[in-house]
């Protein structure tokens, strides 16, 4: 497209004058249709929550090419506009790809089985075994690996028993109890994630958290602080079980767990034997019981090492004066002038 293209379709673009945004002439029967239905349902078309673009597609069903090019505009407007595009994720694209979404509920359902089946205690097999588990249900609710790497602390939390996660591009995923039994393992597992960084909140370092994970001690969650809040949801572990909270996971860690744990090959962590911390505290020394006279005695001999000794400063004094004056005088020899 020409330069005098691209001015003149500047000229055919439409402006929404409630907004005040700049329509492409192409997009603005689509962008008109999505904004009235917002202002007749109290909805705010940008930037728009995916959960409330993926009503709106829900509420006006189309063919799937009439639902892109609708998407397109939308998409296009919020970009032009600085915001990200709300069609791209996870939410739209399940409602409107029928096959993707069955697909992604049957691996999900598979996630979310294998997140049940590790373990939960022992050291460092219950480290692992917590984090990966609820790597495995975010994955299992489609989000991307680049969006569950970015997740802080504060993007997740307990609505009742239902889990809810909130990506920084503001789409939001729920994971409600089972309809039937009510049980809810997302829940179980975030919080026992969730008790791991806590716990390291008040304890930083590995050798109570040792403790805490072959012996579950009770740990008491306080709100997270600005800092904490902001720390990454997932970090990786080192095999000494260290946990850096200021690093995230790499895409392709997660990924690479992820496709490990569907196939059988994840790594298997042997619970290695800690022992206990009656053993590993201070030794108590022995009591030893002193005879009534062991300060006269020590006082005594105090005092006579004191005049004993009280010479020795004026012996010091004197050996200083010595190594002073052959000082002066190995100066004296190196200074005179040498016969060749």
């Amino acid at each position: 497209m020409t330069s005098t293209d691209r001015e003149s379709a500047r000229h055919n673009d439409g402006h929404d004058a409630d907004l005040g945004l700049r329509i492409p002439a192409r997009y603005r029967h689509d962008w008109a249709l999505f904004a009235d239905w917002c202002t007749a349902a109290d909805h705010q078309p940008i930037p728009v929550n995916p959960d409330t673009l993926a009503l709106f597609l829900h509420e006006h069903p189309a063919a799937v090419a009439t639902q892109r090019r609708r998407l397109s505009a939308i998409n296009a407007v919020h970009t032009d506009h600085g915001y990200p595009p709300p069609g791209r994720t996870e939410t739209v694209r399940r409602h409107l790809d029928v096959a993707r979404a069955q697909r992604l509920d049957r691996l999900g359902r598979l996630l979310m089985q294998r997140a049940a089946e590790l373990p939960s205690a022992g050291w460092p097999s219950g480290l692992f075994g917590r984090r990966d588990a609820l790597l495995l249900i975010l994955a299992a609710t489609g989000m991307s690996f680049t969006d569950l790497t970015r997740l802080r602390r504060r993007d997740i939390r307990l609505d009742g028993d239902t889990l809810v996660v909130t990506t920084p591009a503001g789409e939001r995923f729920r994971l409600p109890p089972h309809p039937e039994t009510g049980d809810n393992p997302a829940a179980t597992i975030y919080r026992r994630w969730a008790e791991i960084q806590a716990f390291l909140d008040q304890h930083p370092g590995t050798h109570l958290l040792r403790h805490h994970l072959t012996e579950s001690t009770t740990v008491v969650a306080d709100p997270l602080d600005a800092e904490q809040a902001r720390q990454p949801l997932l970090c990786p572990i080192d095999r000494w079980g260290h946990l850096p909270h200021a690093q995230s996971m790499s895409p392709q860690s997660v990924s690479g767990l992820v496709r490990a744990h569907l196939s059988g090959q994840a790594p298997v962590r042997r619970v290695l034997p800690v022992p206990r911390q009656d053993d590993t505290d201070t030794c108590v020394e022995p009591e030893i019981v002193l005879d009534p006279d062991y300060y006269d005695r020590g006082a005594a001999a105090r005092r006579r090492d004191h005049k004993a000794l009280e010479d020795l400063t004026d012996v010091f004094g004197e050996i200083e004066q010595r190594a002073e004056a052959l000082l002066d005088e190995l100066l004296a020899v190196l200074e005179r002038p040498q016969i060749c």
